[in-house]
């Protein structure tokens, strides 16, 4: 197997990495789509994150990796292995990397089922395609933009519902499907159509690095592990093992990581201030920002939480000519997040005083205790 060049070696690209690794503590929640120009690092950071992620465990034998603890979400052959009694014992595999060629077919992409042999045999074949493959990995597409656009909404849909369903001539197969989508895509060669852009949970534009040194270290570090990979990955493995034991103890978090209903305000009039349209950003910005805080090692949300969740989730999704680039300030967004938490207080003033008002009207309607309504003539 190649050595792949370590995720924390990767110099600058701050808002890249901290988008990856959100995705890396939820898998679910949605993927991300990096934008930018030629050699900036983007195929290097979508497969650092493969190599980085912890290993997973799965059925032995499996062709589509099901989770062994997972029952529900089994593919349709271990359904049918249970069913019949046969034991299903485990084995961990580092995490899976595909990488989905923009010249894949439909079929290639989603597996085939081979109909001539179901008829003449009676027996159900299902050729696996990309989407096994990728199952609880990473799946990365490059250049997603000369993608058609077809097979980008299926893919999309497929990772939303996490399951993959297979149907030819009344002969059906589903087996699960959840990956890690990462897109990458040089804007100059054209762009997703907005209905695609906000499928995907996170952007990010990355441009090379200005520093000029940062730059004379990226050179550096390249050419050491281009001089000796095996060596220079093994002189960062210590830093590989405490991330991933970092992911490890978020991904643990995760479900203790508790939101108020003042976040929900605060997030709600974030996106209604910018125009957003729709839901899907509130409850992208909201899952981001959990994931922030189990990667923190919190467990309540925080304001630098929802400003880092809402700089990776909303750029995107801003209504902009189709002519222009919209580009979104941290400081512009850190202003509208304190205007939307002030709102929020507001909100939930209101909120407690109309409560109130309703409580005290409740209370004069009914009965006095001890007394009983009037009947008397």
């Amino acid at each position: 197997m190649p050595v792949v060049y370590p995720f924390t070696a990767i110099v600058g690209q701050d808002d890249l990495k901290r988008a990856l690794l959100l995705n890396a503590v939820d898998p679910g929640l949605g993927g991300v789509l990096i934008r930018g120009e030629r050699g900036s690092g983007k195929s290097t950071a979508a497969r650092a994150l493969a190599a980085l992620l912890p290993p997973i465990r799965v059925v032995q034998g499996c062709r589509f990796r099901c989770d062994p603890d997972r029952p529900a979400t089994w593919c349709t052959e271990c359904q049918e292995r249970a069913a019949r009694g046969e034991p299903l014992p485990a084995v961990t595999i580092p995490t899976p990397f595909v990488n989905l060629p923009l010249a894949a077919t439909e079929e290639r992409v989603v597996g085939t089922l081979d109909i001539e042999r179901a008829l003449q045999t009676g027996q159900r074949h299902f050729q696996p395609g990309l989407l096994a493959a990728a199952n609880r990995g990473v799946l990365y597409i490059d250049e997603v933009n000369l993608l058609e656009d077809h097979l980008v909404d299926l893919l999309l849909d497929v990772a939303a519902m996490g399951v993959n369903y297979v149907e030819r001539e009344g002969i059906s197969f589903r087996h699960p499907a959840r990956f890690i989508l990462i897109g990458s895509m040089n804007p100059e060669e054209g762009d997703l159509r907005p209905q695609l852009l906000d499928r995907f949970a996170l952007a990010v534009d990355v441009r090379g690095v200005d520093n000029p040194f940062l730059r004379a270290q990226i050179m550096e570090r390249r050419l050491a592990f281009e001089a000796d990979p095996a060596g220079f990955a093994a002189e960062w493995a210590p830093r590989e093992r405490a991330l991933r034991a970092r992911i490890e103890a978020a991904r643990q978090r995760l479900p203790q990581v508790q939101h108020t209903e003042a976040d929900l305000l605060t997030i709600a009039g974030l996106t209604t201030r910018f125009g957003v349209e729709g839901h899907r950003a509130d409850l992208v910005i909201l899952r981001a920002a959990r994931a922030h805080a189990a990667l923190e090692g919190r467990q309540a949300l925080t304001p630098e939480d929802l400003l880092q969740a809402a700089a990776l989730a909303l750029p995107h999704r801003l209504k902009r000519d189709p002519l222009e680039s919209v580009t979104l300030e941290f400081q512009a967004l850190q202003e509208a997040l304190s205007q939307a938490q002030q709102q929020s207080r507001r909100w939930q003033h209101m909120q407690q005083a109309q409560r109130a008002a309703a409580e005290a009207d409740d209370a004069k309607k009914a009965p006095r205790a001890g007394k009983s309504p009037s009947n008397a003539a």
